[in-house]
């Protein structure tokens, strides 16, 4: 009996945690897939067994009261070491176990992520993965994720951001578009051609590079099409609509089998990083870390990836 009361009254620090980390009692009802009205009795058991008022709450707003506020900083350790009990004992070293909650861009989770996932769910038959597609930035609290794959975009520095690779790209056309504008020869010939806007990384301009100078030609373009997917630029590339810059490894097929022309192959855009991000926390389980362990050692290797070059 004494057993299940410390595991209640682990629930309900966890409970206590996530209302102030979501900002709400329904917010925090929503992330842990249960009722407003549970969410509020655990709140109100842990007051009772403490003895003290948590939160203030109005119609508006939840305040942290002062001993609210020490409570928390308390109940964060206790969780911390309470999940690292649940993940190591009984367990041996290299079996994680539990659920893993993942977030990808979509095309990058369609395609070139499916493989070291696999291999990850085949390693480690006891970890389950919720493999969430989404170009959005991830918001670890509302979005209840353990983790995110980014791709070139900015690293909120509240998280811990582990860079994986980079994606070379290449700027693209369609021999169709080809047949009714001259074939570049120099970067500013771009300028003159229509574009698809990967709206994700370049709007109204691309920058190009060429090995010897750090310094990048920049050359305005005028976008027939804006997008923020991967595919869809590609798909109208090849349609012939426009120009395009899109990651390597989504058009090597197109330019070897001939749909796609590499243009001003010595010319190339900046590299994409892609990093793998995660909240800070006292305490990462072994299914982050060990999911992480195989990001850095397949991902440089992945067709179409590279190793960051400084």
């Amino acid at each position: 009996m004494k057993r299940n009361e410390r595991i209640d009254r682990v629930e309900l620090m966890r409970t206590f945690v996530r209302i102030v980390d979501s900002g709400s009692l329904s917010a925090a009802a929503r992330q842990l897939g249960t009722t407003q009205a549970t969410v509020s009795r655990r709140l109100q058991s842990l007051e009772t067994l403490l003895g003290v008022k948590l939160l203030l709450r109005t119609t508006h707003a939840t305040k942290l009261t002062d001993d609210g506020e020490r409570c928390y900083q308390h109940a964060r350790r206790v969780i911390d070491s309470w999940l690292a009990l649940e993940d190591e004992v009984g367990q041996a070293e290299d079996e994680p176990v539990g659920i893993l909650r993942v977030r990808a861009p979509h095309a990058f989770g369609q395609e070139q992520l499916l493989t070291p996932l696999t291999q990850f769910l085949q390693r480690y038959p006891q970890v389950s993965v919720e493999w969430m597609l989404n170009d959005r930035s991830a918001d670890f609290l509302s979005d209840n994720i353990d983790c995110a794959i980014r791709v070139g975009a900015e690293i909120d520095p509240a998280t811990v951001s582990v860079l994986l690779a980079e994606v070379p790209r290449s700027v693209v056309a369609s021999p169709a578009l080809l047949a009714r504008y001259p074939l570049p020869v120099k970067p500013e010939d771009l300028g003159a051609m229509p574009w698809i806007a990967l709206s994700s990384f370049y709007r109204q301009h691309i920058e190009l590079y060429d090995g010897g100078s750090p310094q990048p030609v920049r050359v305005a373009i005028s976008p027939r099409l804006s997008t923020d997917s991967l595919y869809v630029a590609r798909n109208t590339a090849v349609s012939g609509l426009g120009v395009a810059v899109v990651s390597s490894w989504a058009v090597e097929e197109d330019i070897r089998q001939g749909r796609l022309v590499h243009l001003l192959p010595e010319w190339q855009p900046l590299a994409l990083p892609v990093h793998l991000v995660y909240p800070w926390s006292r305490y990462q389980p072994a299914r982050l870390r060990y999911f992480l362990e195989l990001m850095r050692e397949v991902m440089p290797q992945m067709a179409g990836m590279r190793k960051h070059i400084s």
